[in-house]
């Protein structure tokens, strides 16, 4: 069968390893029975940390149905585990004060039976004649309430307005003595002198601890803590432990990063519900077809497992704590463990309303059990719905674990993906085939008749869709002005004048007199083009350079925007004449006599262009002759940065050399040196 299909494309997978399959190249029509990053609610240190969060999603209290629990890799973990311990041990001395009190009176059969003699108050102490037991002194008991009361205290928020110090029940060294006499009074070798004195204040002090924290039953006497791997499952390397210093040694040992939270210890449930004096778990199943919007069913069968040794908390080995499957089939049922059980450990749910209706309490399958864990599956999805990687045509089969308190309310433990579908038993070998098929039922047929047969599924929550607002296309519109960032403004030239050459220059005006020493300012007088005694009339005509063009461009609009519309206006082709050194010596002579005559020398008069290189259009550079003798010329600002303009050259700011011409700088001779110097208006 396999070479028959290895070539074609398949379009339902199931596999028991996500990692096989990289769901990120499936096409939108294959279906997959895995979902991506589901890790805040199938590893223990996820389902750990997101159920934190869960009264901000809904009005519900994870500490109802969840046993509190925390990471030990972490500094601030270690601390909050460590003052639950201890507040634990503070609350089981009061236990232990009212259990001594019930102890002289008649406790039902039955009850203890139900009870597993989990408790050590169902147990007398030996009397024989060799064993001496320590009298502790009632200040144990007192301080014990001291702690409980700060505890209720700080619930109430009666701790506000108090300073750290004064806030703390305890020092250190009084927190290591009220422990260590503490394991001395559990394990029977000590026990407390009038203790019927402190029962009244031992009992009214549980009552209002119980009235705030839901767990103060299942926490018992011997403060048990089960201590897990993170990210492990099939129950390896589960321990239970009952002193604070073995767990935190255990932790040590093993050092990890603190992002990996390797271990995680929970409360253990020291008061579950037995079967035939005989630990259990139920195995429940659920489907999850879709995460937006959320789409939960539940199954209506399911099955327990049982452990092969009879319940007792006098010894903490996994093989009587842990119902795994995979660490119970490989260990043999202990002889004194009831008959009434079955050999391969299993009974499937419907055996088990059958067991309850015959004790009496058949109802509470239906009114209690049933309902609470549908309810703590719906609540813990939709915490990890905003974690999961939510894939179109997906689905994902998950397996929870519950174990039943003495008072039949469901605890959920752990949520596994891809749970075993292998027929250990007669129990799976029904259940679990009958489970997958009822699956293709949900998410293959069911797309094509919503009303087809789903099996033992029921719907058991679809996400309301949220209702998007009519779009009003036609009544949008957006009113206001565009913001941009400002561009620099060149100012307008008014005068040059584009219709001809460049060498034909109006009268400038000096921007700033004081900028060139020398020349006073007086009266305008001729130019000095007029008296230039050309003696080659040579023209050699150019065009200019694509950037002069381009600025030459934009200032032609800038004056000739007041003309008619229509008139084209074409950029000027710049001439440059060819001076001898004879022609330009006798009009620099003039200049200067004409300079010794009139003070004002550039307030207002036309100066000659010349462009002391340009690159013509077959890319030679042309450079005017410069006339010997004459001083270099003093440096003038540019028109575009305002910087210093190096004498015949561009700037060496912003290059504005071209632009600078445009505006109306000319090359002009000044003095006896040879050189030009660039002078604007």
């Amino acid at each position: 069968m396999s070479r028959l299909v290895k070539n074609e494309t398949p379009y339902f997978l199931w596999t028991i390893k996500r990692d096989i399959i990289d769901y990120h190249r499936l096409s939108c029509d294959q279906m997959l029975n895995h979902y991506g990053k589901t890790a805040s609610f199938t590893t223990k240190i996820g389902l750990c940390l997101s159920l934190r969060s869960l009264p901000w999603y809904v009005q519900a209290n994870p500490a109802s149905f969840f046993p509190r629990c925390y990471g030990l890799c972490t500094e601030s973990e270690k601390q909050e585990f460590l003052d639950d311990f201890r507040r634990t041990v503070a609350s089981s001395i009061l236990k232990w004060v009212v259990s001594q009190q019930n102890c002289s009176r008649s406790t039902p059969k039955g009850w203890r039976e139900k009870a597993g003699d989990s408790d050590p108050s169902n147990r007398q102490v030996p009397e024989s004649p060799g064993s001496r037991l320590t009298g502790l002194s009632g200040q144990l008991v007192d301080v014990a309430c001291r702690v409980c009361e700060a505890y209720l205290g700080r619930l109430e928020h009666g701790d506000i307005d108090l300073s750290e110090d004064a806030a703390k029940d305890l020092t250190e060294d009084e927190w290591q003595d009220l422990t260590q006499q503490y394991y001395t009074l559990l394990h029977g070798e000590a026990f407390i002198s009038n203790s019927r004195n402190y029962f009244s204040q031992c009992q009214a002090l549980l009552n209002k601890i119980t009235s705030v924290n839901p767990q103060t039953e299942i926490d018992g006497l011997r403060n048990i803590w089960i201590v897990k791997p993170a990210a492990k499952s099939r129950g390896r390397d589960i321990v239970c432990m009952n002193h604070v210093e073995e767990i935190l040694e255990l932790v040590a040992t093993d050092q990890a990063p603190a992002k990996h939270h390797k271990w995680v210890v929970q409360k253990y449930i020291e008061t579950p519900l037995l079967v035939y004096d005989t630990k259990f778990d139920i195995r429940q199943w659920f489907l999850v077809t879709d995460w937006n919007p959320l789409t939960i069913w539940f199954y209506k069968e399911s099955y327990l497992r049982f452990s092969t040794q009879r319940f007792s908390l006098h010894n903490l080995d996994s093989a009587i704590h842990l119902c795994n499957n995979s660490i119970q089939k490989h260990l043999k049922n202990d002889k004194d463990r009831s008959p009434l059980l079955p050999g391969h450990n299993m009974w499937a749910s419907t055996r088990f309303q059958e067991y309850l209706q015959r004790r009496g309490r058949g109802a509470v399958w239906g009114s209690v059990i049933y309902p609470s864990m549908k309810r703590a599956i719906t609540n813990t999805m939709k915490v990890a719905q905003d974690h999961v990687e939510p894939r179109k045509n997906s689905f994902e089969l998950y397996g929870a674990d519950f174990i039943l308190g003495r008072d039949f309310k469901p605890w959920l433990i752990e949520i596994n993906s891809s749970p075993t579908m292998h027929a250990s038993t007669p129990v799976t070998a029904q259940l679990c085939a009958q489970v997958q098929e009822d699956t293709i039922k949900v998410v293959v047929d069911r797309k094509v008749d919503r009303n087809c047969d789903v099996g033992n599924f029921e719907l058991l929550w679809r996400q309301p869709a949220v209702e998007l607002p009519p779009f009003p296309g036609s009544d949008l519109f957006v009113e206001g002005v565009g913001v941009g960032k400002a561009k620099k403004q060149m100012p307008p030239i008014s005068n040059f004048d584009f219709a001809s050459p460049l060498l034909d220059v109006h009268p400038l005006r000096e921007r700033c007199p004081s900028a060139m020493p020398g020349l006073a300012p007086g009266p305008p007088r001729m130019a000095l083009q007029q008296d230039l005694k050309l003696k080659d009339e040579k023209v050699l005509p150019c065009t200019l350079p694509v950037p002069l063009k381009r600025l030459a461009e934009r200032s032609a609009k800038v004056k000739c925007g007041h003309r008619e519309s229509g008139e084209k206006t074409e950029p000027p082709t710049c001439t440059f004449q060819r001076l001898d050194n004879k022609a330009l010596s006798s009009a620099l002579a003039k200049a200067e006599s004409d300079e010794h005559l009139d003070p004002n020398l550039l307030n207002v008069h036309p100066l000659p262009s010349l462009l002391p290189s340009v690159k013509t259009a077959e890319s030679a550079q042309f450079q005017p002759p410069r006339p010997s003798g004459l001083p270099r010329a003093l440096p003038a600002p540019c028109l575009v940065c305002r910087g210093s303009l190096p004498p015949a050259g561009p700037c060496k700011r912003c290059r504005s050399f071209c632009a600078a011409v445009l505006q109306g700088a000319s090359v002009v001779p000044l003095g006896n040196g040879p050189g030009g110097g660039l002078c604007t208006p």
